[in-house]
């Protein structure tokens, strides 16, 4: 790359040789002899002036070249962003809408010129605006380590189409970070509830040369796992573990409606499946997904949200103190069990929180925990105490909103 400074330097001799010839007392350089000699110092200059040209055409011309390639990939880039299947909304850290692809736009039935530039929490209903600034608030936290980051954020709000009806809806988190690990936009991925219910309900409704059974459990039963099989939960929890060399539970996955398990997932040779409530499962024969590409692409969503969850578990095993791990295994279980709940106290106080739908027990917490049930019953005395968790009458653990 040629240097701007180098060659303001070289002008900045050649004139000053050149002024230097004029000033130069007569007695010195005879009258006749300066002006050859002013021609060759120009002769001189003009040649370097000529290689500087050359050498900026060059460079310009690289310039154009690498300027038309980027914006070939920035072009392809968009239209694959545009046309993308899932709706996908890009807004900065504050929430302002920067570009939202066409699944977008027609899921909210708004022009993208209508959503650009715009806050996208005036898409969602007011009751869901305080959990929409409280996400904003936790991704733009100064101290909020990359890890925690990593991990996609999921939860469901009304979104309003622009012809005033609300529908319910998934919304799926994604942080944009640039080379220094810096979160820069975010990517929202908007997914219609009742449009994935209907997918579920033609599932269950496929011909049984797709879908072998539906098999039912009572809570506490042991599932059989066979290899031959996938697993779709329709109704219900499922708790998945593993066991330790000492012998010891521990728990690698929750498994929630819609999402699936199998001993086809998995390389442990020690796998289990318990049903934490009353559920029911779907039967789908590993050998049917390569025979139906409508069928693979439907659980292919499924497997990835089981190996997302897995990453979290092991997260939270990451942490060195059990109050950092317990803190971070609540945050999981809020977003893969939870549910929002109003509580009204006695002196007639309303407090917001988030009840898991599944019941887990002091063993549970320990064992994703990798600590000692008596450690979490401490923790959790002290938590109750200190009035962020409590349990409601069928002993559901309650994670009280900070205030």
């Amino acid at each position: 790359m040629y240097d701007m400074n180098v060659l303001n330097k070289q002008i900045q001799v050649i004139y000053g040789r050149v002024l230097g010839l004029h000033q130069q007392p007569q007695s010195h350089i005879p009258k006749n002899d300066v002006l050859p000699i002013a021609l060759k110092e120009l002769g001189v200059a003009s040649e370097e002036l000529q290689v500087a040209v050359e050498e900026l055409t060059r460079q310009n011309e690289a310039l154009l070249t690498a300027q038309a390639q980027a914006d070939s990939t920035r072009s392809l880039y968009q239209s694959l962003f545009d046309f993308a299947p899932d709706a996908t909304v890009i807004t900065t850290l504050s929430g302002t809408i920067q570009e939202a692809n066409r699944a977008a736009t027609a899921l909210l039935n708004r022009h993208a010129n209508a959503l650009i530039g715009k806050p996208f929490v005036t898409c969602l209903a007011l009751d869901d605006r305080a959990q929409f600034r409280d996400l904003l608030n936790r991704v733009n936290q100064p101290a909020l380590s990359t890890l925690s980051l990593l991990t996609q954020t999921q939860f469901t709000a009304q979104l309003q189409r622009r012809s005033q009806d609300w529908f319910e809806a998934q919304l799926t988190l994604d942080v944009i970070y640039n080379k220094q690990d810096e979160p820069i936009l975010l990517r929202w991925r908007l997914e219609a509830l009742s449009d994935r219910q209907q997918t579920l309900t033609a599932l269950v409704q496929e011909n049984s040369s797709r879908l072998r059974c539906i098999d039912r459990y009572h809570r506490g039963e042991l599932l059989r796992i066979e290899p031959q099989n996938l697993w779709l939960v329709a109704e219900g929890v499922v708790k998945l573990t593993t066991l330790s060399q000492r012998g010891e539970e521990i728990l690698i996955g929750l498994v929630t409606e819609e999402q699936v398990f199998g001993g086809s997932l998995t390389k442990l040779t020690t796998y289990q499946a318990i049903s934490m409530t009353d559920v029911k499962l779907i039967a789908i024969p590993v050998s049917k997904l390569t025979e139906s590409a409508e069928l693979s692409q439907l659980l292919l969503p499924r497997m990835m949200q089981r190996l997302q969850q897995t990453e979290q578990f092991l997260a939270v095993r990451g942490h060195i103190r059990l109050c950092d791990r317990f803190e971070q295994l609540l945050q999981v279980l809020k977003e893969e069990i939870g549910e929002p709940i109003t509580i009204a106290e006695d002196n007639q106080a309303i407090k917001t929180g988030t009840r898991f739908k599944a019941k887990l027990t002091h063993q549970d917490f320990a064992n994703a925990c990798c600590t000692t049930r008596v450690s979490i019953t401490r923790l959790l005395g002290q938590l109750q105490q200190a009035g962020k968790v409590c349990f409601d009458d069928q002993n559901h653990l309650i994670v009280i909103d900070d205030t």
